[in-house]
């Protein structure tokens, strides 16, 4: 019977998880309701237990490779049924299996890839059988170094990215550079909400950096085949294509697992992916890489870094999780190009060619207009260049959507790589720094004091400053009684002229309790340590700005006041303290400067 006087017959030639799955149930609903075809799906059964004698006729074939799917038994079924429209070349699917044939292609279609290299333990399987990818033979002039790795004399530095031969296999690897801390961060299938974890470079001990057979980093695999090629910064993104013959392209943005591993999920459990906007040069990308590997349906990833944009991964048949609008233009394309190879005198031919047109000339018209989808109307998501925007949006039935409006962007940013903070503590019972915190706490005994104005900071840097040249001064009354390294300063300071200690200013209120005579020569170095690091923290940078440098004075231990000496009540009848401080804490926090790659 003559095609034209019936209705296509269209198979679905995959495996039921697949053929079965939702988004792939609303294309072919869409389909069937054109009225042009009858939707034939194979079923496991079928594929796997039966010959493909046995198989069903059809005039269009969308079969595709996944997890058990005996490829090269379609491909035997498409041959002896030949000629049979397939959407995607099932003899093209074999090069899919492999990262380096699929880089090869790429880059004899001058489609950008990352800069990479290829340690190769085995050869690519021949197309029709299907690759182990088990290490037949070590890799030629392969040498590994700590911060990069070499083939044939070609290197690529720390940071790159490992990926296995095997497109099946997904456990891709990151190896960081011994400056930014060494390791690698694994990236797999998601497992719940995980999506990667990282790994710190191995720790040796003394017996191991001796024995030599240990290294101190993180060593990359050696089981298979692998890919090493630089790692593209992309702003915490990935981009996802997804193709519907060579005119037409969907694009997505979700999180990058490299970020921090966790997955980022909506309200419903389901990844958030948000729609973008394809430049004319990655358009012009995703038509490339739909007619390089005859696959109509196609998904791809894109690399988005300094301006430009790189194919770093090819996936074979791939369809959007969830959007309506997507499911529309899908349906429409796929009915052009079946309706177009199976019977190009269909009287719904021309007009089924005419619609498919009609929405990529839509893309671009909006992508003109910078019309914008917002991630929270996932169902309006577009294609070529992405439907989004306000106004009605008509679909293949004639429907039309509701009216949105983008009325907001909402940014979440964090500062950059910044130094550790830092904290130094140092108990203190000199009466200009117990002064300070009185005033600072209007006279209550029982509070602390955080220093953070300038002001305040200064005076604290004076009060330590003076301090520390008192310490200095004392050191002299060692060198007077001939103490050596060690000795024991406790038998009594060299009167000064006034009768005072020789180390003593003579200031009670600067030495406080007066009790740096009673130091030994140990205690002494200690003290004049700490008042050094204290001056140069707090006077670090020539003035007081920013947020970095904070002090606190926290009381520790109080003396009654005697009564004759508390003084008067003030003019609001409050009674004076009854006791005041005789020894603090002073806490100095500094650090969290910006790094250079900050």
């Amino acid at each position: 019977m003559p095609i034209y006087s019936r209705k296509i017959r269209v198979g679905v030639c995959a495996m039921d998880k697949k053929a079965r799955s939702k988004a792939m149930s609303e294309i072919l609903t869409r389909l069937e309701k054109f009225g042009e075809f009858e939707i034939v799906v194979f079923g496991d059964d079928v594929i796997l237990n039966q010959p493909v004698e046995l198989w069903p006729k059809v005039d269009a074939l969308l079969s595709w490779f996944s997890d058990g799917f005996p490829l090269a038994k379609a491909e035997s079924y498409s041959k002896l049924h030949h000629p049979i429209y397939m959407v995607n070349d099932l003899n093209r699917q074999w090069d899919l299996l492999d990262r380096r044939v699929v880089y090869k292609i790429l880059k004899a279609h001058d489609i950008p890839t990352p800069p990479h290299i290829v340690a190769n333990r085995n050869d690519p399987a021949p197309a029709g059988t299907m690759p182990t990818h088990a290490v037949d033979f070590e890799a030629e002039n392969f040498a590994e170094y700590e911060d990069y790795v070499e083939v044939n004399g070609e290197r690529i530095d720390k940071p790159f990215v490992e990926k296995p031969a095997d497109a099946e296999n997904h456990n891709i690897c990151i190896y960081y550079p011994h400056a930014v801390g060494g390791g690698y961060k694994a990236l797999f299938r998601k497992v719940g909400n995980q999506a990667s974890k990282y790994y710190p470079p191995p720790v040796l001990s003394s017996e191991d950096a001796q024995k030599g057979d240990k290294k101190p980093y993180a060593l990359v695999r050696r089981d298979t085949s692998f890919i090493y090629e630089n790692f593209m910064s992309t702003g915490g993104t990935d981009v996802k294509v997804y193709t519907v013959g060579p005119n037409y392209a969907h694009a997505e943005a979700r999180k990058s697992p490299v970020v921090d591993g966790r997955v980022q999920r909506d309200a419903n459990g389901k990844e958030e992916r948000f729609p973008v906007l394809l430049t004319p040069e990655e358009k012009e990308i995703a038509r490339r890489v739909c007619l390089a590997f005859g696959q109509m349906v196609c998904g791809f990833d894109l690399l988005r870094t300094k301006g430009r944009s790189y194919v770093c991964d090819v996936n074979g048949w791939s369809f959007v999780k969830n959007s309506t609008k997507y499911f529309d233009d899908a349906s429409l394309c796929l009915r052009a190009m079946i309706l177009r190879a199976v019977a190009p005198d269909h009287r719904r031919t021309a007009q089924a060619a005419a619609e498919a047109e009609e929405q990529t000339n839509e893309r671009e018209v909006e992508r003109e207009e910078g019309d914008v989808e917002t991630p929270t109307t996932p169902k309006k998501t577009g294609s070529k260049g992405v439907k989004t925007g306000a106004g009605p949006t008509k679909t293949g039935y004639g429907e039309e959507g509701p009216t949105e409006e983008l009325r907001a962007v909402l940014a979440v940013i964090r500062h950059g790589d910044r130094t550790p903070k830092q904290k130094m503590k140092m108990k203190v019972r000199h009466a200009p720094l117990l002064d300070l915190l009185s005033r600072c706490t209007s006279g209550r005994p029982r509070k602390q004091a955080k220093l953070k104005t300038p002001k305040r900071l200064q005076e604290l840097l004076n009060i330590c400053r003076l301090l520390y040249s008192d310490c200095l001064k004392e050191g002299r009354r060692f060198a007077a009684a001939g103490y050596g390294d060690g000795g024991d300063a406790a038998a009594g300071p060299e009167p000064g002229p006034s009768g005072d200690a020789a180390g003593d200013s003579g200031d009670p209120d600067v030495r406080g309790a007066g009790d740096r005579a009673a130091q030994t020569r140990e205690e002494w170095e200690e003290e004049l340590e700490q008042w050094k690091q204290v001056v140069s923290i707090l006077q670090e940078g020539g003035h007081f700005s920013g947020i970095n440098r904070k002090a606190q004075l926290k009381p520790l231990a109080w003396a009654r006041v005697p009564e004759e000496e508390r003084g008067e009540p003030a003019a609001d009848g409050k009674e004076p303290p009854s006791e005041r401080v005789t020894e603090a804490l002073l806490i100095l926090k500094f650090g969290g400067d910006l790094t250079h790659l900050g």
